[in-house]
C-alpha cells in the first residue's frame, strides 16, 4: 500500500446515503437475533416478548439522547467526545477505550463463531485457519478505503433484512394455516404451556440481560454518518426509524417463534431460534439456509466491529487520549494505523483463545459483560448535563430527546436498575465485576492521562503569557 497520510488526518465522506442508511439496520441485527435469543426463550418463556419490549424501549430513549447530540453536533467519537465535552476528560477517555475494548473483542468473537461454521461443512481445513482468513479479508477491506466498509456491510445487511422477512411471511402464513409443509397453526404456545409468563417477572427481567446485548451497536449509525454528506440529517433519520425496526425484526419475529414452537423444548437451544421453527415447519434445507444467514450475520458484526473501533481509536488519538498516530490518515481517508492496531489486538485474543481454550480468552469476554451497560448510562448523563447547559444559553437543538429531562432520568434509573440487577445475580455477578474491575483500571488511566496533559497545558499557557508579558516590557 502506497498511501500517504493525508495533510488534514480528517476523516471523508465516502459513505453513500444508501449505505448509511443500510448501516443503521444492520446494527441491530446480528446472531444474537438468529441463533442467541433461544437462551432468552428458555428462561423466560413467552414473556420474553415483555423483556424485548421494555429492552426496546430502553434502546430506543439512549437512541435519542445520543440522537440529539449527534445531529447537534455529528463526531466520529460519538459519545466519547460528547462524554468529554459534557461530564468530563475523564469520562470521554475511559467510555472510548472501554467502547474500541468491547469492539476488539467482539472481533474475535464473530471471527469463531464464523471459522466453526465453516468448518463444519470443511473439516479438512482447519477452523483456526477460516478464522485468520476471516480477519485478513475483512481488515484489507477497511484498510483502503471506506467504501469498501459500506459496500461490504451494505450487502450484509441486505442478506440480513431478507432473511427476517422472509422468516416473518413464513411465520404469518403457518399462523395463519397456510404453510403446506406442516400442519402447525393458531399462537396456542403463547400459553398453552405453562402459561404466558412461566417462571414470573424476575425471569423477565433476567430476559431483558440476555437481550440487552442483542441490541447493542445501534449507535453504530451515529459514528459511520460523519464519513457521509449532511451526517446530521442521515442521522435524524436513523433515529426515527429506530421504533419500527425494533418492532419488526425483534418484536414481530421473537412474537412468531414463541408462537409457533414450545419454548421449553430442549431442541431449541441445540438448533438455535431461527433453525428450530423452519425445522418445525419441515422448511427444506433449514439447517444449511440459517448456517448461511449467521455467518453472513457474523461477518457483518465483525466488519462494523473493526470498523467501528477503529474510529473510536482514531478519535481518541485525535484528542490526544492514544498515540498521535492512530489519528492520521491515508490519502483514502482511512486511519490505517487505527485499523492495524485494533486488527493486531483481535488477532493476539485470537490467538489466546486457541492456546489456552476456555482459559484466557474467557477471562477476556467476561470484562466486556457490562459495558452496553455503561455506554448507555454514560449517553443519557451527558445528555442531561449537556442539554440543560444548553437551556441554561437559552439553545433548543432542532432534533431533541422526549419529555426532557423526565425521560432522561427515567432512563438513567431503568440502566441502574439493570446494572444492580446483574449484581445481584449469581450468574452474572462475576461477569460484572470483571467489567467493573476494568472501568476502574481504565478510569485511573484517564484520570492520570487528562489530568496530567491539563496541567501540561497550564504550565505551557503560563509560560506563554509570561513571554508575551517580557516583550511587552521590552518595547
Amino acid at each position: 500500500m502506497s498511501h500517504s497520510p493525508a495533510k488534514n488526518n480528517s476523516l471523508g465522506d465516502g459513505l453513500s446515503d444508501r449505505q448509511i442508511g443500510m448501516i443503521s439496520i444492520a446494527g441491530i441485527i446480528g446472531a444474537g437475533l438468529f441463533v442467541g435469543s433461544a437462551n432468552a426463550i428458555a428462561t423466560a418463556g413467552p414473556a420474553v416478548l415483555l423483556s424485548y419490549a421494555m429492552t426496546g424501549v430502553l434502546v430506543l430513549l439512549v437512541m435519542r439522547m445520543l440522537g440529539e447530540m449527534a445531529v447537534l453536533q455529528p463526531d466520529t467519537g460519538s459519545f466519547s467526545t460528547y462524554a468529554a465535552k459534557a461530564i468530563g476528560p475523564w469520562a470521554g477517555f475511559t467510555i472510548g477505550w472501554l467502547y474500541w475494548w468491547f469492539w476488539v473483542l467482539l472481533i474475535p468473537v464473530e471471527a469463531i463463531a464464523g471459522a466453526d461454521i465453516l468448518h463444519a461443512y470443511f473439516p479438512s481445513i482447519a477452523a483456526w485457519q477460516f478464522t485468520t482468513a476471516i480477519i485478513l479479508l475483512l481488515t484489507v477491506t477497511n484498510l483502503f478505503s471506506v467504501k469498501n466498509f459500506g459496500v461490504f456491510e451494505f450487502w450484509f445487511a441486505i442478506i440480513k433484512v431478507v432473511a427476517i422477512i422472509g422468516f416473518i411471511g413464513i411465520g404469518l402464513m403457518a399462523i395463519f394455516g397456510h404453510w403446506p409443509l406442516a400442519n402447525v397453526s393458531g399462537v396456542a404456545h403463547l400459553y398453552n404451556n405453562i402459561g404466558f409468563m412461566p417462571h414470573g417477572f424476575g425471569a423477565v427481567l433476567t430476559g431483558i440481560l440476555l437481550t440487552i446485548f442483542s441490541f447493542f451497536g445501534a449507535e453504530v449509525v451515529t459514528i459511520a454518518a460523519v464519513e457521509s454528506k449532511d451526517p446530521g440529517k442521515k442521522i435524524s433519520r436513523a433515529i426515527n426509524l429506530v421504533v419500527y425496526r425494533i418492532a419488526l425484526f425483534y418484536l414481530l419475529s421473537i412474537f412468531l417463534v414463541v408462537s409457533l414452537i414450545s419454548w421449553s423444548d430442549p431442541e431449541l437451544l441445540k438448533q438455535g431460534t431461527f433453525q428450530y421453527v423452519l425445522s418445525t415447519l419441515n422448511f427444506p434445507g433449514a439447517k444449511l439456509v440459517v448456517d448461511v444467514v449467521v455467518l453472513i450475520a457474523v461477518c457483518s458484526c465483525m466488519n462494523s466491529g473493526l470498523y467501528t473501533a477503529s474510529r473510536m481509536l482514531y478519535s481518541l488519538g485525535k484528542r490526544g487520549n492514544a498515540p498521535a498516530s492512530c489519528a492520521t490518515v491515508t490519502r483514502g481517508s482511512v486511519p490505517r494505523v487505527a485499523v492495524l492496531g485494533s486488527t493486531l489486538a483481535g488477532f493476539v485474543a485470537c490467538i489466546a483463545n486457541y492456546a489456552f481454550p476456555g482459559e484466557v480468552f474467557a477471562f477476556l469476554i467476561s470484562t466486556t459483560g457490562a459495558i452496553a451497560l455503561i455506554v448507555y448510562l454514560v449517553i443519557a448523563v451527558s445528555q442531561l448535563r449537556m442539554r440543560s447547559a444548553l437551556e441554561k444559553r437559552g439553545i433548543t437543538p432542532d432534533f431533541t430527546m422526549w419529555f426532557f429531562p423526565w425521560l432522561t432520568w427515567l432512563s438513567i434509573l431503568m440502566i441502574l436498575s439493570v446494572l444492580g440487577y446483574m449484581f445481584y445475580l449469581p450468574q452474572y455477578r462475576y461477569e460484572s465485576l470483571m467489567t467493573m474491575g476494568v472501568t476502574l483500571l481504565v478510569l485511573c488511566a484517564g484520570i492520570y492521562v487528562t489530568g496530567k496533559r491539563k496541567k501540561q497545558e497550564a504550565v505551557f499557557s503560563t509560560a506563554r503569557i509570561s513571554k508575551e508579558k517580557i516583550q511587552v516590557a521590552r518595547h
